[in-house]
C-alpha cells in the first residue's frame, strides 16, 4: 500500500521552527500523488494514529508520564518545579499528531468522493467505520483543549496545496460535540438496515484492523461510544434535555441501540503477530523509564483496605517490600519521597500484566467502563436496582479485564498469578467503603462509581480518566502546592502549542483569550 502522508495542517502546527518555504517542499502536490482505493485509505487512516492507541513509548512516556498519569494519581512521582504545567513536547506532538491524523481522514474522504455514486453506495460502511473512528479520538482532543480546527482542518489536499487558504478556524468545543452526536446517533440507526454484500464485507475484513469487519461490533462501539460523549456533556445546561433522552434511549431499546456488555466485545486493536506493526513493545520503556511506573499512595491504599482482587495483578511490591504494596505520598517533600523510593519499598505498575507484555491491547473503549456509564445513567434516572446491577457488573468485569490482559501476555516477570474467583469477587463488592448497598445517597453512589472508574482506568486509559476526575470531581486529591510557579495545582485544560500563534495566529486569536490552562472545559461544570 503506498500511503498517503500529507503533512497539511499538522505541519503548520506543529513546526514552529520551520520557515514557510519550507512548508512548500514538505507538502505533496496533489496532482503528482499515485491514486489509491478506499479500501487501502482506510487502513492508512486507521494506522495513522496507532502510536497512541497502542501503548507506545511516545505516548507514555513524553505525554502521560507527565500529565493525567499525575493529574488523577493513577502514578506516585516526585515533586518538581512546573509539574503542574503540561509540556511543550505533549502539547505539540499529540496535537501534530491528531491533525496529521484528521488529515488523512480528509484524504479518504477526496477518495471516497470520486466513486461512482454505485460505488459509493456498495462502500457505504468504510465512511460510517472511519468516521466513529475518527470521533472517538476528536473527542479527546477537545477534552483535552476545548475549541479545536475541526470542520476546516486538515483540507489541503481538497484545497490543492494551498496553505494560506487551509489555515483553519477554530470551532466550539459544544459544536463539536453537536455534530458528533448527531453523526453518531444517525450512524447508530443507519448500521440496523445497512446492506454489505458480500463482496464488500469480504474487502471490509481485510482493511479493518479494529473490529476485524464485525458490523455487530461496529454497531457496539458506536452506540457505547455515544453513552460515553452523552455521559460527559450531560451536566451541561445545553446538553441535559439531550443527554437524557437519548441515554434512555439507548439503555430502552438494546436491539437497535446495542452496547457492550462482555468483556468478549471489548473494542480494541489486538496483537495478533509481534513481527506486525501492531504490537506493544515499547510499552516497557514508555511506562517504566524514569520511574513512570510507581504507584500512586491514594489508589493502593484504597486497594488494600477494601482486598481488591486487582491489586496483585495490576501492581507488584518493592524489591524490598516482601508482600506488602506501598504508593508514592503526593503530600511528602520532593527529600522525603526520594528517601522512601530508595528502601526499595514502593510499588510500580505490574510488569507481566503491563508494561512487558507485548500483547497489550490498543484500548479503544471496554466493558467495564460502559458499564459504570449505564450506572450511572440509572443512579440518575433513580432506578436504583438497575444502577446497582451495573456498578456490580463494572466491577467484576474490571476484575476479569485485568486477569484476562494478563493471560495474553508474553512475560511472566513479575511472578504467577492466579485469577480472582467469583467468591473473591463478590466479597470485595461487598466491603463496607464500596457496598452500594451501604451509600445512603445518591452523591455517596456516584462517588463509588467514581472510585471504581478511577481504579479501572488507572494508567490504561490516561485520557479518559483525566476528563472522568475533571467532570466529576472525585476522587479528590491533594497536591503539594507549586510555590515556584504560577500554575500551584493540576490544570483544567491544555493549552494549544505555540505553532498555533505563529502559524495559524489569525484563528487563534479568537480563541487566545481562552487560552489559560486555569480554564475549564464546556462540560466541566462542577
Amino acid at each position: 500500500m503506498k500511503k498517503i502522508i500529507l503533512v497539511l495542517i499538522s505541519a503548520l502546527m506543529v513546526l514552529a521552527s520551520c520557515e514557510k518555504t519550507e512548508f512548500e517542499k514538505s507538502y505533496a502536490d496533489p496532482s503528482k500523488i499515485s491514486v489509491t482505493m478506499v479500501e487501502k485509505q482506510f487502513t492508512g487512516f486507521l494506522q495513522s494514529n496507532l502510536g497512541y492507541v497502542m501503548p507506545d513509548y511516545w505516548n507514555y512516556f513524553v505525554v502521560h508520564r507527565i500529565t493525567s498519569n499525575r493529574w488523577t494519581q493513577s502514578v506516585g512521582w516526585v515533586n518538581a518545579t512546573a509539574q503542574y504545567v503540561p509540556g511543550s513536547g505533549a502539547v505539540n506532538d499529540r496535537w501534530g499528531n491528531y491533525y496529521n491524523f484528521l488529515a488523512q481522514y480528509r484524504e479518504f474522504e477526496n477518495v471516497f468522493k470520486e466513486l461512482p455514486e454505485a460505488e459509493k453506495t456498495l462502500k457505504r460502511i468504510y465512511v460510517i467505520a472511519a468516521t466513529i473512528y475518527l470521533y472517538d479520538h476528536t473527542q479527546k482532543v477537545v477534552d483535552l483543549h476545548g475549541d479545536i480546527p475541526f470542520t476546516e482542518a486538515g483540507k489541503m489536499s481538497e484545497n490543492g496545496g494551498d496553505y494560506k487558504i487551509s489555515l483553519p478556524k477554530y470551532d466550539n468545543a459544544d459544536a463539536v460535540y453537536t455534530k458528533m452526536l448527531d453523526d453518531l446517533k444517525a450512524f447508530s440507526d443507519e448500521l440496523n438496515s445497512i446492506n454489505v454484500s458480500a463482496g464488500i464485507l469480504t474487502g471490509f475484513k481485510t482493511a479493518d484492523f479494529v473490529n476485524k469487519g464485525d458490523l455487530a461490533k461496529w454497531k457496539k462501539y458506536c452506540n457505547s461510544l455515544r453513552l460515553r460523549l452523552l455521559t460527559r456533556v450531560s451536566g451541561a445546561s445545553a446538553f441535559q434535555t439531550r443527554a437524557t433522552s437519548e441515554i434512555n434511549a439507548i439503555l430502552g431499546n438494546p436491539t437497535s441501540y446495542p452496547i457492550l456488555t462482555a468483556n468478549s466485545e471489548n473494542i480494541q486493536i489486538n496483537v495478533h503477530d509481534l513481527t506486525s506493526p501492531i504490537h506493544s513493545k515499547n510499552f516497557r520503556t514508555g511506562l517504566e523509564d524514569w520511574d513512570g511506573n510507581f504507584a500512586g499512595k491514594v489508589m493502593i491504599d484504597h486497594m488494600k483496605a477494601n482486598t481488591d482482587p486487582r491489586l496483585k495483578v495490576m501492581f507488584q511490591p518493592g524489591t524490598a517490600a516482601g508482600t506488602e504494596y506501598f504508593g508514592i505520598d503526593p503530600m511528602m517533600n520532593s527529600s522525603a519521597q526520594n528517601e522512601f523510593i530508595l528502601t526499595n519499598k514502593v510499588s510500580r505498575y505490574n510488569w507481566s500484566t503491563l508494561s512487558r507484555n507485548q500483547f497489550f491491547p490498543g484500548v479503544l473503549i471496554n466493558t467495564p467502563e460502559v458499564n459504570f456509564l449505564v450506572a450511572e445513567a440509572y443512579l440518575n434516572a433513580s432506578n436504583d436496582t438497575k444502577a446497582k446491577e451495573a456498578y456490580e457488573a463494572g466491577i467484576a468485569n474490571s476484575v476479569k479485564y485485568y486477569y484476562l490482559l494478563r493471560s495474553v501476555s508474553n512475560n511472566n516477570e513479575s511472578g504467577t498469578v492466579t485469577p480472582a474467583t467469583d467468591a473473591e469477587i463478590a466479597d470485595y463488592i461487598a466491603k463496607d467503603q464500596i457496598s452500594w448497598s451501604k451509600a445512603t445517597t445518591k452523591d455517596a453512589k456516584l462517588k463509588l462509581i467514581a472510585a471504581q472508574k478511577w481504579i479501572h482506568f488507572s494508567v490504561v486509559q490516561p485520557l479518559e480518566n483525566w476528563s472522568e476526575v475533571r467532570r466529576l470531581d472525585f476522587p479528590t486529591f491533594s497536591f503539594e502546592v507549586d510555590q515556584s510557579d504560577a500554575q500551584k495545582q493540576p490544570p483544567y485544560r491544555w493549552q494549544y502549542p505555540d505553532s498555533e500563534k505563529t502559524y495559524n495566529k489569525d484563528n487563534y486569536a479568537t480563541v487566545s483569550a481562552k487560552d489559560k490552562i486555569t480554564n475549564k472545559v464546556f462540560w466541566d461544570v462542577k
